[in-house]
């Protein structure tokens, strides 16, 4: 009990910390570009317009909303990483039986794998509703609405206008990127640990720990397609400004949504929030409001 209260109060923490971040990837992903480029120059030192990096956007959202606007949607977020932290805990501790029958078909790190798999499975199913909220709060930045407000009112705003399903939208592209960044992590991890690093080295722990952290890095880079597609899902035709022309089309499904992405060359949008070349043929919001 002690230990899954300290995983929670942790996870808490990081989620505060990490907020304006995600604020601002969220923004980036659904397209909403507010400042124009400037000058600067790329990784090589060749002079390219940029879009505004994280600092700069955040400096836009402190100016219009304060610094509490960086925090906006953070009551539903912790409340998933809450509850998620203790679903995922108590679905770990299940019979010893079920680990002995998932050994036998799939070997000890198969059955690890698999455990772990359901376990982040049934917590993102579980909290995937306050995902949902979270990502419509943030979104009402672009067009000033204050339709999700708060949580519970929240909750009833969705189950009146779109029924269960509404909880649900993006679920299936964020369970998909879950599973592939999982086994993608591990396959890799175990691959370099088993064939690339030699036993009875005196830092094989520490070399693990680190293959462990890099294969994560790549298989999160790798999925975040799966990421982009659930969050634009999740506030896509809401009846929130962000999740409408001329920001997205009415996606008919996360494949349609997918598809289009690919089409325009948007699939890693939003995965940096540095160095973030202009896009050819793309009008944001400062173009139109300056062609006016």
């Amino acid at each position: 009990m002690a230990d899954s209260a300290s995983q929670v109060l942790l996870g808490s923490g990081l989620t505060v910390l990490s907020q304006p971040l995600m604020y601002v990837k969220v923004l980036v992903q659904v397209g909403y570009e507010p400042l124009p480029p400037t000058l600067g120059r790329n990784i090589f030192g060749r002079q390219v317009y940029q879009l505004p990096g994280l600092f700069s956007y955040a400096k836009h959202i402190v100016k219009v909303d304060g610094r509490a606007g960086l925090f906006k949607g953070l009551a539903p977020r912790l409340c998933s990483s809450a509850i998620g932290t203790v679903v995922h805990s108590k679905v770990l501790q299940v019979p010893a039986r079920v680990g002995r029958r998932a050994r036998g078909a799939a070997g000890t790190g198969g059955s690890a794998t698999s455990q772990e798999m359901v376990a982040r499975s049934a917590a993102t199913l579980i909290t995937h509703p306050f995902h949902v909220i979270t990502l419509r709060c943030m979104v009402q930045f672009i067009g000033r609405e204050t339709k999700y407000s708060g949580t519970l009112s929240a909750f009833a705003t969705i189950y009146r206008e779109e029924g269960i399903l509404g909880f649900f939208a993006g679920l299936i592209p964020r369970l998909l990127g879950d599973i592939l960044s999982l086994w993608l992590c591990n396959m890799l991890a175990y691959l370099i640990n088993t064939y690339a690093l030699e036993n009875g080295v005196s830092t094989m722990t520490e070399m693990k720990s680190y293959s462990q952290a890099v294969t994560g890095f790549f298989a999160s880079m790798l999925t975040y397609p799966f990421v982009l597609v659930s969050n634009l899902m999740a506030v896509n035709n809401c009846g929130l400004a962000g999740g409408l022309l001329p920001y997205a089309p009415t996606y008919t499904s996360w494949l349609d949504c997918w598809s289009q992405l690919h089409r325009e060359g948007n699939m890693s949008r939003g995965n940096s929030l540095f160095f973030r070349k202009v896009p050819a043929g793309k009008r944001y919001v400062w173009e139109e409001q300056r062609f006016r």
